[in-house]
């Protein structure tokens, strides 16, 4: 087991951010280990959970950083703060599930249900009394602090004839903005208000997620519901009209495939950037890098069947290069001066073969495989651009860079220009965060502060 304080950004602390044969050696069964870090500066909602194999998929909770004593957030004080974290189920041994895959080179087989705060709601067989219900107070405001801990999907989230306001992304305040959808990859932790209605109505509402879904794979495509109803205060307990007889009102989501909704949303995300929350932006940055990710072959194992295309195995990649996971932690050999044969500092800066990345792929699948690592100067500033490849089919990619936050400066669809999108880059109040989509089909520039 290791646990990842995701979202934590690890000052001189990076041994303790949790990823297996990454940071740490994994902690052995039946032994222990401390995690000792510093919080400097963050505030907000955070998450943490498992950093090996499949143990994600149950274990996991919220990570809750409160304003210091006396600092109160840039909005209203709400009625109420609520968790409200969104899973995948398995009818199976995930550990059997994610081994199945990685050996025979095919997608996991799907999860049987989404949950809310582990409940799989009224929506699936035999499930109906395992619903999340969120009671609320007319004219209240209450804060939804949101963390999509699926292992697969991005998730589009709604609650009937409510609109939502965001107020942060990542436990970074940003602009507030009204909607009545949102949509969260997995690992983000949006909160958003919700105002109840100044009346008690006579119904219930859903409250709904289900996947955004971009790539040609198999996936879960049911959706979870939970239920939000109104106390009736002025009314006795034996008077209270029963949830039963009350009428029930759906959301409308987006369809699953919906790459304009998502870039709109990702579009309306911006920073604060005022004097008590700044965005430091770099204005200019020391290195600038193009990274291509997306889904390649590579050779099927001796005596293995594969399901990947002509037999081979799907194998994920950055720059052509599909990570080798070690069996001694990296930051471990690099500590003690033993990092020859775990690694090598020899990355790719840019793609094997150029070619057009969202247009017709190359003839040529494969993709090479190793521990590799990039070196960078210490207070080296950076601006990456990642762009969706369709070798494989288009596919929006959730990314999430441990330890550090990023501002999101500019996204687009189609091959990145080096030579024209630049200019259109927002240098002022992009929004600050740990996790992004790279739109299925498209590329997106963050700009990493020095440090």
């Amino acid at each position: 087991m290791s646990i990842d304080w995701h979202g934590i950004r690890q000052l001189q602390t990076g041994w303790a951010d949790g990823p297996a044969y990454v940071t740490q050696f994994p902690i052995q069964t039946g032994q222990s280990y401390v995690y000792n870090y510093t919080i400097v500066g963050q505030r907000g909602t955070l998450w943490w959970h498992a950093h090996i194999s499949w143990l994600r998929s149950t274990v996991y909770g919220p990570l809750i950083i409160l304003p210091k004593y006396g600092v109160p957030y840039p909005f209203a004080k709400p009625y109420k703060e609520v968790p409200i974290i969104f899973g995948e189920w398995w009818n199976a041994d995930t550990e059997a599930v994610i081994s199945q895959a990685m050996q025979t080179g095919g997608g996991p087989n799907v999860s049987d249900a989404y949950a809310i705060n582990g409940l799989p709601g009224p929506l699936y067989n035999c499930s109906a009394k395992d619903t999340f219900k969120l009671k609320v107070k007319p004219g209240r405001t209450y804060l939804l602090r949101l963390i999509n801990a699926s292992l697969d999907e991005e998730l589009f989230f709604s609650i009937a004839n409510h609109t939502l306001t965001v107020v942060e992304a990542d436990a970074v305040y940003v602009k507030p903005f009204h909607t009545s959808t949102i949509l969260i990859a997995l690992g983000q932790t949006p909160n958003v208000l919700l105002m109840a209605k100044s009346q008690s109505p006579n119904a219930t509402f859903f409250m709904t997620a289900r996947p955004y879904v971009t790539g040609l794979g198999t996936f879960d495509n049911s959706t979870v519901a939970g239920i939000l109803e109104y106390e009736h205060p002025s009314k006795t307990l034996h008077s209270s009209p029963s949830i039963k007889k009350l009428q029930l009102f759906k959301p409308v989501l987006p369809v699953l495939n919906d790459t304009s909704f998502a870039a709109n949303f990702a579009n309306k995300l911006r920073s604060l950037a005022n004097a008590q929350f700044p965005a430091n932006v770099p204005q200019k940055v020391d290195r600038k890098f193009l990274f291509t990710i997306g889904l390649g072959t590579s050779p099927c194992h001796h005596n293995q069947t594969c399901q990947g295309p002509s037999g081979t195995m799907f194998a994920a990649s950055v720059n052509n290069i599909s990570f080798a996971m070690p069996t001694t932690a990296l930051l471990q050999a690099h500590f003690s001066g033993q990092s020859h044969g775990i690694y090598s500092s020899d990355f790719r800066v840019n793609h094997l073969t150029q070619f057009n990345y969202t247009g017709t792929p190359p003839n040529n699948t494969m993709v090479g495989n190793g521990t590799k690592l990039m070196v960078l100067p210490f207070n080296t500033s950076v601006e990456l651009t990642m762009q969706d490849t369709s070798i494989l089919g288009a596919e929006s990619h959730p990314l999430h860079l441990h330890g550090f936050n990023f501002f999101v400066v500019g996204q687009g669809f189609g091959n990145f220009g080096p030579s024209k999108d630049p200019a259109n880059f927002n240098l002022v109040d992009p929004v600050e965060r740990n996790t992004v989509g790279v739109p299925a089909g498209g590329w997106v520039a963050d700009s990493y502060p020095s440090r």
